[in-house]
């Protein structure tokens, strides 16, 4: 059996290397800025309940506008949307740049930033999703979605650390720096040649705009796929209580938050590497599932854990097998998925995928409120775990998928 290109074949197409450099660009900038926002909420009341807001103002966003945000990205050109959205975060950071400037002294600037970025991600993931099966050939899609990955993870990694850093000598220099490095990601968008013409010309109805959301529901291995990552990381994700563990637990500080922060990002891009290098070939449901599995354990041992080296262990091994997980389903899905409707179902999947992150982030600090931290998070990783064993009994399909390049998209018909 002949092995997949790797990574670096899919960096040689122009469109892809410009995708990716935006993509690693915005990544940067919006690490930095989150371990910073972390920071100054938790200093203001002390509460993390505050975080848990922040978390909820950004997931609002999505269930309001993700599915009209994915018909667009099916009826209008994918590049144009997927630079519109650059530009929205530009607003949001130099709007905590104002902010940080004059002195935060009240939740609710965090709050309505916090929305703004929601916004940006519920206009500019769908485009950004449906790119790149547009981008690269079939036999590097794999490869290329473990690129983008894992130069994310990298701006995830050196986001945080650098973020902290800054953070602590001026925390204003966080903004800044994140402004300069996304509008060097708008200019990477612009400069695209894919995506200029759009996918199709459905007029639009409310027939045609849920039309994504038919096809998820009819095929078990989209809803499987997608669901999946919705409750895992809804039960499981501790991101948003790490300024309390770093704060109270750990006794690390701003800079060793921003380490913190930064952990599951190495184990992502020590990860996304290896699978650049080497795609997953077989047994890729059961595959999505352990490692599903694997990220609860994880999150176990980070909840009972109090050295920060042991914790550190904890969150590498989390993002690692979050990234196994990740690079699987997005090349499950755009795979199963007809090129009309991808951004519309994309649109559904990141509408779990923000309720996975922003509304478990609520969760958590609902959680951590009524609880404490470490049982929340203890509590949660469990929770994973008794997920990834009902995904294999309610989703057969998706547990049965072994090769992903026998992989055909559906039939759009509803």
């Amino acid at each position: 059996m002949s092995r997949r290109p790797g990574g670096g074949a899919a960096l040689r197409i122009r469109d892809f290397r410009l995708f990716w450099l935006s993509s690693i660009a915005t990544g940067f900038a919006l690490s930095m800025s989150q371990v910073a926002v972390g920071w100054q909420v938790y200093e203001l009341h002390g509460n993390p309940l505050d975080l848990g807001l922040v978390g909820l103002a950004e997931f609002i966003p999505l269930p309001l506008f993700a599915l009209p945000a994915g018909h667009l990205a099916d009826r209008l050109p994918r590049r144009s949307l997927f630079a519109a959205s650059a530009l929205v975060d530009l607003a949001v950071v130099a709007g905590l740049l104002v902010v940080t400037l004059n002195g935060p002294t009240a939740l609710w600037p965090f709050l309505l930033l916090a929305f703004g970025t929601g916004v940006a991600s519920a206009f500019g993931a769908p485009p950004a999703r449906a790119l790149t099966p547009t981008i690269v050939p079939l036999e590097l899609l794999p490869a290329a979605f473990a690129t983008r990955s894992s130069g994310v993870q990298f701006a995830v990694i050196a986001g945080p650390a650098l973020g902290g850093l800054l953070f602590s000598i001026e925390p204003e220099l966080v903004y800044a720096v994140g402004c300069v490095l996304i509008v060097a990601a708008l200019g990477c968008a612009l400069a695209i040649r894919a995506g200029r013409i759009p996918a199709g010309a459905e007029a639009p109805s409310l027939d045609s705009v849920l039309a994504g959301v038919r096809l998820v529901r009819r095929t078990p291995v989209l809803l499987g796929a997608i669901s999946l990552d919705l409750f895992a990381v809804l039960f499981g994700g501790a991101v948003a209580l790490l300024p309390v563990f770093a704060k109270d637990v750990l006794d690390v500080g701003p800079t060793g938050l921003g380490v913190l922060r930064s952990a599951p990002a190495v184990g992502a891009l020590l990860a996304g590497l290896w699978l650049a290098r080497r795609p997953i070939e077989r047994y890729a449901g059961r595959t999505l599932l352990l490692v599903v599995a694997a990220f609860g354990v994880s999150m176990v041992v980070f909840g009972l854990s109090s050295s920060r080296w042991r914790s550190m262990l904890a969150l590498g091994a989390s993002g690692a097998v979050d990234m196994a997980s990740m690079v699987l389903r997005a090349t499950i899905v755009p795979l199963v998925t007809p090129d009309a409707l991808r951004g519309r179902v994309n649109a559904v999947e990141m509408v779990f995928i923000s309720a996975s992150n922003e509304l478990g982030a609520f969760e958590s600090g609902v959680a951590a409120a009524l609880v404490g931290a470490v049982p929340a998070v203890v509590i949660g990783g469990v929770a994973t775990i008794a997920v990834a064993l009902l995904w294999r009994r309610f989703f057969p399909e998706l547990a049965g998928v072994d090769r992903l390049d026998e992989l055909r998209p559906v039939e759009a018909a509803a």
